[in-house]
């Protein structure tokens, strides 16, 4: 999380509000537009409810007081505004007060399909409708605890465990396989990719062998792990993640299943 940004966030006014352009907030009509098109049959319904919670705006990006009006109602998170990029300190130390960071930028139209970076659209369309399911709630502010906690190594094999449940994470239900991680829901290319295509990966989750798999930012990915079901996050979160961290170390990492690329940092 060290490296510079292409982005600047936005500086909220003396009343919390962010002032969008037009353009930005087209960027998100589009986008938003797509990604409910893509929906149905393909997030899961924990998701589906979150965001009719949340009832997001179609025509321009929503403020971040709007958002944590829902959040404090059902599971009291927030959201708060942050830099286009944070330092791990500050990400975990935000998810164990129950605050999600939310940088206040949208990605250009160049990277309309993919981005690397969270931006407004992936943190507020990607996960807060999630962050209103308890379940969801409660892994992720474990793990936030645990992450602020843990040492410069261990937060390596922690940030594989977060890439493959909330960021990019499937689960199985009984109508079928189905999409809850944030980095998925809100890439237009990944939903189809994820469920879809015969090249990806998809293995039951192993949080042993998650905390052991390498992966790559700036890709589609070539694996994903399937829950058994959303509620199973709390059993995740109630069990020894560090001890499961201690093993992942000593076991040490499986072989990528992608190209390496030298200035990348799993």
């Amino acid at each position: 999380m060290a490296k510079q940004s292409q982005y600047t966030s936005h500086t909220p006014d003396e009343n919390g509000i962010v002032h969008w352009s037009e353009t930005e907030n087209k960027i998100w009509q589009r986008l938003i537009t797509q990604q409910k098109s893509l929906l149905h049959g393909r997030a899961c319904d924990e998701y589906l409810q979150g965001l009719a919670l949340l009832d997001l705006p179609d025509d321009r990006i929503p403020q971040l007081g709007e958002v944590n009006d829902v959040l404090a109602d059902t599971t009291g998170w927030e959201v708060v505004q942050v830099p286009a990029l944070i330092n791990f300190d500050s990400f975990f130390k935000l998810l164990a007060n129950k605050q999600f960071p939310v940088a206040t930028f949208i990605r250009s139209d160049k990277e309309f399909d993919y981005l690397q970076e969270p931006d407004v659209f992936h943190e507020i369309f990607g996960h807060c409708p999630l962050l209103t399911n308890p379940a969801f709630a409660h892994f992720t502010h474990t793990y936030g605890k645990l992450g602020y906690a843990a040492s410069p190594k261990e937060r390596q094999y922690l940030a594989r465990l977060y890439w493959f449940t909330v960021e990019f994470g499937l689960v199985d239900t009984q109508e079928g396989l189905r999409i809850y991680g944030g980095g998925i829901l809100s890439s237009p290319k990944e939903t189809r990719y994820a469920l879809e295509n015969a090249k990806a990966v998809r293995r039951k989750m192993q949080p042993l062998e998650a905390v052991r798999t390498p992966y790559r930012i700036d890709i589609i990915q070539p694996i994903y792990y399937v829950l058994d079901s959303l509620a199973s996050l709390f059993d995740l979160a109630n069990s020894d993640i560090m001890q499961l961290v201690e093993e992942g170390q000593k076991r040490g990492l499986y072989p990528p299943q992608f190209e390496q690329k030298l200035s990348q940092e799993n």
